[in-house]
């Protein structure tokens, strides 16, 4: 082996291919692929959009955003939480907050979904209030205009469903809600979409009143887990308040949610997401575009948190959701949540159940909490920071191969068509996840290159993250391209 790393500065005079390709990669140890994920978070002022049920809030989110990220359906009730969207207008940035159908009188779930509405307006810099123009003003309508007449914040009514000129008759009716002229806007066709948008951006401040002095863009977590694990239950209870809607029904939350947590003396981006039933393929209607906005939230994230219920048996789910995180690259922490429903005889059939269905993330830390309670709650920050140090890491060049020399010639490469590879070089190709090429003569079997991340493990730590090993087989001389 070491003849094969002394031999590397005779080939690099020589000019073979292996150097060329080598220094195709050389930009990769200098961070060539860029910081997708790690810019600063500007903060952005925030625009909350509230109403009854069914009048369009979500779909007018759409056009508001440009893209098709809010959940819509054509029933009442589909968006239940607070749920934040970035949006451009003008060159100006700002933040867009869909909430669930506000209902003054609501109780049980439906109540929980009003008190959302009610805290996003207490929160944001602006509140656009959308009302069914076809329908006109209702006793809901009139008192969400009563509550917003005292609000200190900026308020625009909408009018909305105005399709045609016919319909601008029943805008105008709407001015007896008090809250100053209405925009009659169709948010199904995206008319009147460009003078509501400059409206918008006449009210909204400059700059946003709440976390203005957060300038460090807070690390991203990704709350993952099948339906009823306890996500939104755990999100409630690291940021001190009622964040997301509880409910005992499975799959309350449809959108993901943002927060903005303190933990451990640190600000945290946490994202609630939907409990994920079935494949994204398999999925129907809601349950479809859920999928999506799950899959994407965990794409934007930087770590996961993926829940499981420890009172019952590991499901099919709960390993989807795994595969899905690991598949994504990205880090990873495992919360057996509802630890005080556990008994001494299901805490021998966890570790069974650990060892054997989720050997492979062995790499992964396991944190035993109680979501409703608190419990071990308090050890979710350092295994995220653990997560993503391991993560972020990156081994220098110089010290990787003269650790691959030793490794080699203690435990060669096996024999491969009568013929033993050789591993000329190697370098981390990234971070986020670590990621590393072998240039090699041959390939190397998948037994070997697990053996290679084992050991990196062993030798380097990656606690809470994967770890990526590829190769890249050298051409022989002379060969045609």
């Amino acid at each position: 082996m070491t003849e094969n790393f002394d031999g590397l500065a005779a080939e690099q005079a020589a000019g073979d291919g292996i150097w060329s390709e080598e220094a195709e990669f050389a930009g990769w140890e200098d961070g060539g692929f860029g910081d997708e994920m790690g810019g600063p978070v500007v903060p952005t002022p925030t625009l909350a959009i509230v109403g009854r049920p069914n009048v369009g809030k979500s779909t007018l989110v759409n056009r508001i955003i440009g893209r098709r990220e809010a959940v819509v359906q054509d029933i009442p009730g589909v968006t239940r939480d607070r749920v934040s969207y970035d949006a451009l207008w003008a060159g100006r940035k700002f933040t867009v907050v869909d909430t669930g159908g506000w209902e003054p009188d609501a109780q049980g779930l439906a109540g929980e979904v009003a008190l959302q509405a009610e805290r996003a307006m207490k929160t944001t810099d602006a509140v656009l209030v959308v009302v069914d123009a076809s329908v006109g003003a209702t006793h809901t309508d009139e008192a969400i205009a009563k509550v917003l007449r005292r609000s200190k914040v900026p308020v625009i009514l909408v009018a909305n469903k105005v399709d045609d000129e016919r319909t601008l008759a029943d805008a105008a009716a709407l001015w007896n809600l008090g809250l100053g002229e209405p925009f009659p806007v169709s948010a199904l066709h995206g008319r009147g979409s460009g003078d509501l948008l400059d409206a918008i951006m006449a009210a909204m401040p400059e700059a946003p009143s709440e976390f203005a002095a957060n300038q460090g863009g807070p690390r991203r977590v990704a709350l993952l887990g099948k339906p009823n694990v306890g996500k939104s239950s755990l999100l409630n209870r690291l940021s001190g308040e009622s964040r997301s809607v509880v409910d005992s029904v499975a799959g309350t939350t449809v959108d993901p949610v943002d927060s903005l947590v303190e933990l451990d003396g640190e600000v945290w981006r946490f994202v609630d997401t939907a409990g994920l039933r079935k494949r994204v393929h398999q999925a129907k209607g809601m349950e479809f575009y859920a999928s999506l906005r799950t899959q994407s939230a965990l794409e934007s994230a930087e770590v996961a948190i993926v829940l499981i219920d420890s009172s019952e048996p590991l499901s099919e789910q709960d390993q989807r959701v795994i595969t899905m995180v690991i598949e994504s690259g990205r880090a990873l922490v495992i919360a057996m949540n509802k630890a005080d429903l556990v008994d001494g005889d299901r805490r021998t059939e966890i570790e069974r159940e650990l060892d054997r269905d989720l050997a492979r993330v062995q790499w992964a830390e396991v944190i035993n909490i109680a979501a409703k309670t608190g419990r071990g709650v308090h050890r979710l920050a350092p295994a995220l920071r653990t997560a993503l140090d391991s993560w972020d890491k990156r081994i220098p060049t110089g010290q990787l191969n003269s650790w691959l020399g030793t490794l080699i010639q203690g435990t060669p490469p096996p024999v491969r068509s009568g013929k033993q590879p050789k591993v000329l070089f190697a370098t981390q190709a990234g971070n986020r996840p670590p990621t590393f090429v072998l240039f090699t003569t041959g390939f190397l079997e998948a037994g070997y290159r697990r053996f290679i991340e084992r050991r990196l493990r062993e030798d380097f730590g990656f606690k809470g993250s994967p770890v990526r090993v590829n190769v890249r087989v050298r051409e022989k001389r002379g060969a045609k391209k």
